[in-house]
């Protein structure tokens, strides 16, 4: 006698006509249609929330987290080789460190209010899971993979222009490539004078405004930088100068 085995064929669960409304408000916010919305009803479906509706075949956003996590790792790299054409493999391997992990991830996260659209589970909900930070950091790498399973590298790499690199140009994470403490222990510890930086020249319209700064130890220059920003250009003075006066010190 046969046995009959039913197949049990993976269909994605229906949705709460609220909840669509809910992700189609998400599309317009980020001017960015799913060709597949299941993709996004899944990168916002927390395990918990599946646990709670199995019989209506819901998928979890861990598998497209473990992707979303490759995807923007390699897009944060790209740009950053980009970007600091003068930076050493270390440093960019710190500034990217610091860009991608859990407190850079849940900022963005928050910033883009995606803690409203996460799918939980009653248990997970009454225990604050809508703000744990873990849980928003993989909800927006999750988004990650599913964009890029939906359209592409290319759109992601504008989603990241738009939500990330900004912050990246405007030296949200220079804290930790901070040259001017380096270079400033560098001096202490030789006792060789005072640094002083100064701006010399500044390019182009206000909106978008160069700036050239010189660092200088007792009155010789060490390094000239430039940036959008007056920090920036110091930053990158200090930079210079550090290698400058290393340079030096191996002859």
């Amino acid at each position: 006698m046969a046995i009959n085995r039913k197949t049990n064929h993976h269909k994605p669960g229906i949705l709460k006509e609220s909840a669509k409304a809910a992700f189609e408000q998400l599309q317009k916010e980020l001017n960015i249609t799913f060709n597949k919305p299941t993709l996004l009803y899944q990168a916002f479906t927390h395990s918990s929330y599946v646990n709670e509706h199995r019989r209506k075949q819901f998928t979890d956003n861990e598998r497209l987290e473990f992707l979303g996590d490759a995807v923007l790792e390699l897009s944060v790299s790209h740009y950053l080789y980009m970007k600091y054409p003068e930076m050493s493999e270390g440093e960019l391997t710190k500034l990217r460190a610091a860009i991608v992990c859990e407190p850079s991830l849940v900022l963005f996260a928050n910033e883009l209010g995606f803690g409203k659209y996460i799918l939980l589970g009653k248990g997970e909900e009454l225990t604050g899971g809508r703000t744990r930070p873990a849980l928003l950091a993989d909800v927006f790498e999750s988004y990650i993979g599913a964009l890029y399973l939906d359209q592409g590298l290319e759109p992601v790499v504008a989603f990241l222009e738009m939500v990330l690199f900004p912050k990246v140009d405007i030296g949200a994470f220079s804290h930790v490539m901070d040259y001017k403490s380096q270079l400033q222990e560098l001096v202490q510890q030789k006792n060789t004078g005072t640094l002083s930086y100064e701006i010399i020249d500044e390019i182009g319209p206000a909106h978008s405004r160069l700036f050239v700064t010189r660092v200088s130890l007792a009155d010789r220059e060490l390094g000239v930088g430039n940036g959008r920003s007056k920090k920036e250009a110091e930053q990158q003075a200090a930079q210079l100068a550090i290698r400058k006066l290393q340079e030096a010190a191996e002859e």
